[in-house]
């Protein structure tokens, strides 16, 4: 039953940015970033010229225009109707199925390196955090907004500024004291190969590092003053974003080689050689919880926005009975425990390959692709909504009527398009089974999760439509 109560509004323009934040800068990402080299200054400006800023510029002008909650779906159902609406938002939630067990892989790993390194590489270790953390965290969300919020605000301080600004400060030092370096700077450096397809292969790692800016408006029922506070928001999370994860992994690049760099433990890696280096070895439990907060408080922001978001779609009866279920904190439970079940099952995934690394990067690129597919459809519907709905105030708007929004959207939708497809490309050096197998798993799971929603939507009956709907 949906309630007809209209929500609180509790999320203040502080706590809206730390949630952005904490939804878009990932430390974790850091060590696959570092593997780009000199090359991820060009790779970091491209992307946040190419994808970064559309996406920023085009979600402040739909959030503030369509500031109530559900976010990408409202969007999407008002551009293009109410099927793309909801297989827009079902791209936005399910790309999370194989991004938790990622990110929680790193949560694993990170916790190995506090009290047992060893750990680090063993798979059924990795997973069985994975399940813990994920079913503590989802258990965690059954409490309501204000309790979430809060632990995500607080984690992404201590676990991931604080931190971050503590590697970007000894990767500083490590250069000023004249210590040597992995990566010596060369200008012919700054440039990628263009005619090597594999120096792009991470491209669509680093896509997934700057999207989630539009998540946060699956809060927007519960934000203060959303038109305001939208757009601020974003862009104070959109620096700071983009300010800790470049210059983190450059700390990361300047003490590892290469080719030596772990996906999963990279971080820990990079910490352990400056602190040893430095005298400081008894920081490293320190660092590695504050880490495991920041880890946990990123996946916090993600395992209810994009499920709120998800839910809002049975006003309309894209969702069975089943799943429009809500606790008397206004939480969907049942969605949390579909998500949780199908997170348990993709996890298997870490078991299956040869490498921790070469699973998370997998789980990494599916989880970049379909969520790729959904921002194709937002900044459609954005250029669609300029059309259609010209008579709707918001307070931001990209400039000049039509042109702007043109040029803006064109170059997020060819953007997102080309890094659909280099996710397709195994980088080098990666352990995988056969080619074939890591075509199949991409392809194989990017059709069935592109599939399902429009299933569910054939199937759509008049009975799923709520007695009581809040409009």
């Amino acid at each position: 039953m949906i309630s007809v109560s209209g929500p609180k509004r509790v999320i203040s323009i502080f706590v809206l940015a730390m949630l952005n934040v904490s939804i878009m800068a990932s430390l974790r990402n850091l060590p696959l970033v570092s593997e780009l080299g000199w090359t991820m200054i060009f790779f970091f400006f491209a992307v946040a010229l190419l994808f970064l800023v559309p996406s920023a510029l085009v979600s402040a002008e739909l959030a503030t225009g369509w500031s109530k909650s559900g976010g990408i779906y409202v969007w999407v159902r008002e551009a293009l109707g109410d099927r793309w609406g909801f297989f827009a938002i079902w791209m936005q939630w399910v790309h999370n199925v194989t991004w938790y067990p990622a990110i929680l892989s790193f949560v694993a790993a990170t916790l190995a390196y506090v009290f047992s390194p060893n750990l680090a590489t063993n798979p059924v270790y990795i997973q069985s955090i994975v399940l813990i953390v994920f079913w503590g965290m989802t258990l965690l969300n059954y409490f309501g907004v204000e309790t979430s919020t809060m632990i995500s605000t607080i984690g992404v301080i201590l676990g991931t500024i604080i931190p971050g600004i503590f590697i970007i400060g000894l990767g500083v030092t490590w250069v000023a004291m004249g210590k040597p370096i992995e990566i010596p700077f060369q200008t012919d450096k700054l440039l990628p190969n263009f005619t090597d397809l594999s120096s792009f292969v991470f491209l669509a790692g680093l896509f997934l590092s700057f999207a989630g800016l539009e998540v946060s408006a699956g809060y927007a029922g519960e934000v203060k003053n959303p038109q305001k506070n939208f757009p601020r928001a974003i862009i104070f999370a959109a620096i700071i974003t983009f300010c800790l994860v470049m210059l983190g992994a450059l700390s990361i690049g300047i003490v590892i080689p290469k080719e030596k760099i772990s996906l999963v433990s990279g971080l820990m890696e990079a910490m352990r050689l400056y602190l040893e280096n430095y005298h400081l070895a008894w920081l490293m439990p320190v660092l590695g919880i504050l880490l495991v907060v920041g880890a946990v408080a990123e996946v916090n922001s993600w395992i209810m926005g994009p499920v709120k978001a998800l839910h809002t779609t049975s006003v309309h009866g894209n969702l069975p009975p089943f799943f429009q279920n809500l606790n008397k904190h206004g939480m969907p439970t049942h969605l949390l425990l579909f998500q949780a079940i199908i997170v348990t099952i993709s996890s298997f995934i870490i078991i299956y390959m040869p490498t921790i690394s070469t699973a998370y990067w997998i789980l990494s690129a599916l989880s970049a692709q379909m969520y790729l597919i959904m921002y194709v459809f937002m900044f459609i519907a954005a250029i669609r909504l300029r059309y259609s709905h010209p008579h709707i105030p918001r307070i931001y708007r990209i400039p000049h009527p039509h042109k702007g929004i043109w040029v803006v959207s064109s170059v997020g939708i060819f953007a997102s398009l080309f890094a659909i497809a280099i996710g397709f490309i195994p980088p080098a050096g990666f352990e995988i089974r056969s080619l074939f197998s890591y075509e199949a798993i991409l392809i194989i799971g990017l059709l069935i999760m592109v599939m399902i929603p429009l299933g569910i939507y054939q199937l759509k009956k008049p009975s799923w439509i709520p007695k009581k709907q809040e409009e």
